[in-house]
């Protein structure tokens, strides 16, 4: 693993080279220092649009700029994005397919401090039941200039989740590539498949190589896509493998454990764990405390990979 960086400050750096494309416009609802929607709206002050705080009315801007060719990038924070600003996603963006992008930045309980009310946990579940709305949850800085390149080239509504933790490289392996709705293999494996998404990845990698002292081998799938969801990589994992483990810093409900639920109970049921946020609120303190103590770290990890190899096994 490499130098630690928060997506949301990979994000930041990316999105002001974006800006060199003039139909790239931003706004943001008056955290752009915290969006990092900042750099580029002082590089481009005339494509910048502090809106206030008002998500609800940033994003019927969105809708309106994007009918004029216009690329929009809008920024709020996750819980607000997908809370406040659900209606007009749905109505003003997806429903007509416009070519709009929702960064939701701070997301899961990794905020830390902020506390339960800004620690969204749902907006994977709200975004992903929307018709035609693409899903994005970078594992790492690097993973992270390497979609919103993607999202801007792809045409059509997407909800691209950051974070606010610094969070280690993961993706810098041999033959990475970065494709909307292709699963990232980190670690090879046939015991066990571990399917994690976001900051997750990181620590997937590091159960996997503590489970590696014990003689299992772990497959880790980073899975930044989480809608479309890359279906057949689950399905060659369930079989390769004979049971899966997710993570996900997100609720366990309608997140990435829900979707690999899904696919597996039609295609290849297997004995699965998830591991994420299980149906609670956050609350406040330190973030790393945070994840230990919702049994979201790569212990956690293991502990769950043993359990289903012990499930396949009989």
């Amino acid at each position: 693993m490499a130098e630690k960086i928060a997506t949301r400050h990979a994000y930041g750096e990316s999105l002001e080279k974006l800006g060199e494309d003039p139909r790239i416009v931003a706004l943001d609802t008056d955290v752009s220092t915290c969006t990092m929607s900042v750099i580029f709206g002082k590089r481009y002050p005339d494509r910048f649009f502090n809106c206030g705080i008002a998500e609800a009315n940033m994003i019927g801007m969105a809708a309106g700029l994007s009918t004029f060719g216009y690329i929009p990038f809008v920024h709020a924070f996750a819980m607000f994005m997908a809370g406040r600003g659900y209606d007009q996603i749905r109505n003003s963006i997806c429903y007509p397919g416009l070519n709009v992008k929702c960064i939701g930045t701070h997301a899961g309980l990794s905020v830390g401090e902020d506390g339960a009310t800004h620690q969204c946990v749902e907006d994977i579940a709200l975004m992903r039941a929307i018709p035609g709305m693409t899903v994005i949850c970078p594992a790492d800085g690097k993973e992270t200039v390497e979609a919103v390149r993607a999202i801007a080239r792809y045409q059509g509504p997407v909800y691209l989740r950051l974070g606010r933790l610094a969070v280690e490289t993961v993706t810098d392996v041999d033959g990475y590539t970065y494709q909307i709705g292709k699963a990232v293999q980190l670690r090879q494996g046939s015991d066990v498949a571990i399917i994690a998404t976001g900051l997750m990845a990181g620590e997937a990698v590091r159960a996997a190589d503590m489970l590696k002292e014990e003689g299992i081998a772990a497959r880790v799938l980073n899975m930044h896509t989480i809608k479309p969801l890359d279906e057949e990589a689950v399905l060659k994992a369930a079989e390769e493998t004979g049971c899966i483990v997710t993570a996900e810093e997100h609720n366990v409900m309608g997140g990435l454990g829900g979707t690999v639920s899904e696919v597996l109970a039609e295609g290849c049921p297997v004995p699965m764990r998830r591991i994420g946020v299980q149906d609670r609120f956050g609350r406040s303190g330190d973030a790393r405390e945070l994840l230990k103590q919702y049994h979201i770290c790569a212990e956690d990890i293991c502990l769950a990979a043993k359990k289903v190899i012990v499930q396949k096994e009989k």
